[in-house]
This record gives structure tokens, sequence and C-alpha cells, in this order.
């Protein structure tokens, strides 16, 4: 009866065989074909924002965030002094650094107080490259707050061509370990079988709850998430300033 039970004691029996009741997800096709921005924000982008929200405090002095600083500037605010922009595409106005991510000279060493690299690096197929050179770009104390994908679907857009990677707690770990000191990283899952299913389905945000998107399941994660710092001084920012933001 036990194995019945999960952790806290409530019944999570399945349903008999036959008796399923598939209702909205008796389908073929996902609700939404662009991971559920044309419904809200999407589920994987609710974690994503809770995680910087929550280390908010990391970011500041001069940040580099790739694609746009829209993260930089809503978590970080007053406190970032300088914003870059690492962009692939030459001709995107808000790039201050283009290039490839992975390929050595891009990034200026020893530079950032603070990197933001969210659902980014899996579309780099030499990751280990590039986390290297992430290492390199930060100041010693630097902090790397990174995403990645685990439980997906793959774009069927811009970036299904060089959507390369999902990955799970485990090999983040084993990857980031090639550049940083284990002891620095901090790694959580998020995500449960629930919050797959509506994710896969291409569900916003609004149409579930937060209790049950908050229900941590480690077999189940949609998103990895990495807290990381460079060996070297203490990060450079106040001991008891918290975040004053809104997700």
């Amino acid at each position: 009866m036990q194995r019945l039970l999960g952790a806290s004691g409530a019944d999570w029996r399945a349903p008999r065989v036959g008796s399923v009741r598939f209702g909205d997800f008796a389908r073929t096709m996902p609700m939404s074909h662009s991971f559920g921005y044309d419904r809200g924000k999407p589920i994987d982008r609710y974690y994503i924002e809770n995680f910087l929200q929550l280390n908010a405090a990391d970011i500041h002095g001069r940040v580099l965030e790739i694609g746009d600083n829209s993260y930089t500037m809503h978590f970080g605010g007053a406190h970032v002094v300088k914003s870059d922009v690492l962009h692939v595409d030459p001709d995107d106005p808000n790039a201050t650094i283009i290039g490839d991510l992975s390929q050595p000279g891009v990034l200026p060493s020893n530079a950032f107080d603070c990197i933001i690299l969210t659902q980014t690096l899996h579309l780099i197929f030499d990751m280990s490259a590039a986390v290297a050179a992430l290492a390199e770009a930060l100041k010693p104390g630097g902090v790397l707050l990174l995403t990645v994908p685990g439980i997906t679907a793959v774009d069927r857009g811009e970036w299904g061509s060089t959507w390369f990677w999902s990955l799970t707690q485990a090999a983040l770990a084993k990857l980031l370990a090639k550049s940083f000191s284990t002891a620095n990283m901090a790694l959580e899952t998020h995500g449960n079988v629930f919050a797959a299913v509506c994710f896969l389905q291409g569900l916003a945000k609004e149409e579930v709850s937060d209790q049950k998107l908050d229900v941590r399941d480690t077999a189940y994660p949609i998103v990895v998430t990495a807290r990381v710092v460079k060996d070297g001084l203490t990060a450079d920012q106040p001991a008891n300033r918290t975040a004053n933001v809104t997700a």
C-alpha cells in the first residue's frame, strides 16, 4: 500500500486501465505550436523568471545577457552599471558584442559581474567550449545565472535547425564542472508530470495554478537552473539587498 502513496501520504493511484478521461488532451497536435506564447506566458518562463527573481541580487555591475537585455534591466535595474548584449546576428540593433559564444575571443576576459544565459546553451553544439568562454568572461567572484531545457518541444521556427540538446541536472552538473568548481555550483530542477504535459501541449502559465507548477519532481524536469560563482573574490554585492521586482 505504501507504494501507492506519495511522500506526503497522498493517494496518487492512477485510474483503472480503460477508464482514463483524456478530455482536451486527446489530440495529436498541441494546443499551441509556439510554447504557449500565443496564449500567454510559457510555463518554462514561469520557472526561469522565478529563478532570476530569487537571484536578482547577483544582477549588478557589468552584466552580459544573450539576445537582449530585458532580464538584465527588469531584475537588475539601477544596480546595473553597464549592460552588454551578445548576439550572433551582426545586424541586431541591441547587440554590443557580436559572435558565437563557443568561438574563442568573442567575449572579453574577466569582464562581467554577472552573465544571464536563459534557454540558449542548448542551441550551441559545442557546449563545453561555450561554458569555458563564460567562465573566462566572468570576473573572479562573478555569477553565471543559467537555465537550460529539459522536457520540451523543439522549436518549429527560427531555432529548430540548431536545437541540439536537452539536459538533465546530472548532465548540466558534469558540463559545468569542466570549467567551474563544483563547490560554487547550485543546480535545481523545476517541473512535474502535470507541468510537463501542460508545457508540451502549449498551455500558458495563466491557465494553470502556481500550486501545481511549484511541485517538484526531479523525474520530470522542464527547466534546469544553475547559479555558478567563478572562483576568486567574493561577488561584489550588498549582503542585505533583496529583490523588489515582479516576474
